[in-house]
């Protein structure tokens, strides 16, 4: 089976045919058009279209150049979200890189299985932090744990990478505000509280701060509301630091990831039915007499048909990851994500809502 950059860069190619075939057509004549009312050569206004694109193609379906590395001996990183997950595997990942790693675990103080297994691999660049990133005096333990664990405290600490999630589903009648305010308390201020509480260390090193958002920070999708609010939130907030960090010589990164549920286990069918009566139940009685119970039926197996959907392999959000905290120069937006996923950013982000509309929904 081709690898997923390879596939990749086909449906990319092939797309951007799809699009040279319909722009070629229309678009130099538009152009040649505004060209003539501007005084203007008809012919520049068609090369300067045929440049352009071939270099917007190349941009897209050109495997990642190099851009340096930073040496990786001696600093450290934290994650937070290391129970399960990509924050697990992530972990992992880091030390295996040969970085020191604090694990922030929602459940080591009560023997989880992910903190249990990273102890397990008894390292000493290994070191499991119990942290609820909605708990202020858990992530001020936190931030002095690691103090007190840096090889040089006043080096800093390098990299953190704010992983820690929570998911939910529902139309915006069946969600109540409680839902509403427990998923952005984990992914949007979560974040931000732990960012607040790192940032006098990673200034000190020059460091990075790294975002986990998601496709969805990017653009809606039904029954997805209270997530895609939180990390449309966290995108806003990335770039606000970003722009405030420049000065500081801070990289301020966010990864998009796409469709990773069934590697994740994130949404699960036990998952789905638990939300489904939960939702029906909170719903007030004449949300639940309008849309009726075979519409809502509807759509919870909906949401079941998603349990065993996308990508199986964590990887290029791993990848994407530790690009971000070793680049010299890391990227601003990483879209570890499947094709048509892309493409339909792309086209959700970049044209107007009346054609996506169309397409999507």
């Amino acid at each position: 089976m081709a690898s997923l950059p390879l596939v990749r860069a086909a449906l990319l190619v092939a797309f951007s045919v799809f699009l040279t075939l319909i722009l070629g057509f229309g678009l130099p004549s538009a152009l040649n058009l505004v060209a003539r009312l501007c005084g203007l050569p008809e012919a520049s206004a068609t090369e300067c279209v045929v440049l352009l694109y071939a270099l917007f193609v190349l941009y897209i379906a050109l495997p990642r150049l190099p851009r340096g590395s930073v040496k990786v001996e001696g600093k450290a990183v934290f994650v937070t979200g290391c129970d399960s997950g990509f924050g697990h595997s992530l972990a992992k990942h880091l030390h295996k890189l040969g970085f020191t790693v604090f694990a922030g675990c929602l459940l080591k103080d009560k023997a989880g299985e992910g903190a249990v297994e990273l102890e397990n691999m008894h390292s000493d660049r290994m070191k499991v932090v119990q942290l609820d990133v909605c708990n202020e005096d858990e992530v001020s333990k936190a931030v002095e744990f690691i103090k007190a664990n840096l090889d040089d405290s006043e080096k800093g600490l390098w990299a953190v990478v704010n992983n820690a999630g929570v998911s939910t589903f529902g139309e915006v009648e069946f969600t109540t505000m409680d839902t509403y305010k427990q998923v952005s308390e984990v992914n949007l201020w979560g974040t931000i509280r732990v960012t607040k509480a790192l940032l006098p260390l990673i200034r000190r090193a020059k460091g990075r701060v790294v975002n986990i958002a998601s496709m969805y920070g990017q653009m809606g999708n039904a029954l997805r509301s209270p997530y895609c609010i939180s990390k449309y939130g966290v995108e806003a907030f990335s770039d606000c630091l970003r722009y405030e960090m420049k000065s500081w010589g801070v990289k301020v990164s966010v990864i998009e990831p796409g469709n990773f549920i069934v590697a994740t286990g994130i949404l699960t069918r036990d998952i789905v039915a638990t939300t489904a009566e939960k939702l029906w139940k909170e719903a007030p009685s004449d949300v639940q007499e309008d849309y009726g119970k075979a519409h809502f039926e509807q759509y919870m197996a909906l949401m079941r048909s998603y349990c065993n959907s996308g990508q199986r392999d964590v990887t290029p959000v791993l990848d994407d990851i530790a690009d971000a905290i070793t680049s010299k120069r890391p990227y601003t937006r990483y879209n570890p994500m499947e094709p048509h996923w892309w493409i339909r950013m792309q086209v959700m982000t970049h044209l107007p809502a009346a054609i996506s509309d169309r397409l999507y929904f």
